[in-house]
């Protein structure tokens, strides 16, 4: 008797179909094979069931049956020993009084490390490995390329850099009509090596996030975009400001500015710029919290926080550069203390006594 042993030594039938193994018969085998095929028509183990069938239908002069083996998922060890396993267990419902040999399919050299484990049980005649012949055409090469490059994540890796090393050579040739190769050249590396920093640091999936998260603002009517360019204009007026305090501070110096003084100096000069920008993202937070229905009373204290920081550093940056006394540094360090406590009790008083998620009607 023809043992024929259809070897699935990651348990792909059990994991994909729920069949349990092993599976004794040509007619369970052919039905395994079809079950594979409709929840994982790419499963190479699906050809292994049917060449097993196949090998069934070839054998004419002598009896044949056909069966199906499987190991275990993740764990070579263990896969082997359940191999054998099923081995014993098909062997001992086989009734026959004739010698039993096997004939083992697999589909390629993992699945055949199990062959010492079914030597011990039964005698071998012989391995059948099954290649599906389209994976060795070019058409089979062809498909494989156009479906990595369908792939998204693998297309902006491999096309993006491809598509700027490829334009080198044409702006190249534009540039030297205007006498600037070099322009050309340092631009495209550059593009080039910001390309491969993003992709190295997972920048391009944060990208994304943030304009998913701008076109549903959009959408959605938010406040916070709006307030977001605004206080995005208002930082680039403080940081020019800041840029010139610098310059009359060191007019107005007799030695060179330490780098104390050269941070003092724009701090300075910008952050009026700046606490007027972090106050409007603050209001236009707190107004999308408010008509999203999520408000709470704590976050009103972020203006305050902003303005105590204001007023803290604002006099801080002042006195390094002399351009306020030591009593209004004072001053201005108890109030801005005295502003964020205030307000971080106020707003947990309220949180208390006026939660937004009483029910009215109690």
């Amino acid at each position: 008797m023809l043992l024929v042993l259809c070897v699935d030594l990651d348990d792909d039938i059990g994991r994909k179909t729920g069949i349990e193994t092993p599976v004794v018969g040509r007619e369970c085998v052919e039905e395994a094979a079809v079950a594979l095929a409709t929840a994982d028509p790419e499963d190479s183990d699906v050809n292994v069931l049917f060449k097993g069938v196949n090998v069934d239908t070839e054998v004419t002069d002598e009896s044949v049956v056909v069966a199906a083996v499987a190991g275990e998922n993740g764990d070579d060890v263990r896969a082997n020993r359940r191999v054998g396993e099923e081995v014993d267990e098909i062997l001992a419902g086989l009734e026959t009084g004739e010698e039993v040999r096997a004939l083992v399919v697999t589909d390629g050299a993992q699945d055949e490390s199990v062959m010492p484990v079914i030597r011990s049980r039964v005698q071998v005649d012989g391995v059948r490995r099954v290649v599906v012949r389209q994976a060795q055409d070019l058409e089979s090469m062809y498909y494989t390329i156009k479906q990595v490059l369908d792939d998204p994540e693998t297309r902006g890796t491999l096309l993006v850099p491809l598509g700027i090393l490829l334009m080198i050579y044409p702006l190249a040739v534009v540039a030297s009509y205007f006498d600037m190769p070099g322009v050309v050249l340092g631009l495209t590396s550059g593009l080039i090596g910001l390309y491969l920093l993003g992709r190295g640091l997972g920048l391009g999936s944060t990208l994304d996030r943030t304009v998913d998260r701008l076109r549903t603002g959009l959408y959605d009517g938010r406040v916070t975009i709006v307030t977001t360019m605004v206080a995005l204009v208002i930082m680039l007026v403080g940081g020019i400001n800041g840029l010139e305090q610098l310059d009359a501070t060191r007019a107005d110096s007799d030695t060179a500015l330490g780098a104390i003084e050269i941070g003092a100096a724009i701090a300075y000069g910008a952050i009026t710029w700046f606490a007027a920008a972090g106050l409007t993202t603050s209001f236009g937070q707190i107004t999308d919290e408010y008509l999203a229905g999520t408000m709470e009373w704590r976050y009103l204290n972020a203006p305050f926080y902003v303005g105590s920081i204001a007023i803290v550093l604002y006099a801080a940056s002042g006195y390094v550069i002399d351009q306020v006394s030591l009593s209004f540094l004072a001053v201005a360090l108890a109030g801005g203390f005295f502003l964020g406590v205030a307000s971080t009790l106020t707003f947990a008083i309220a949180e208390s006594r006026f939660p937004r998620d009483a029910d009215p009607a109690s």
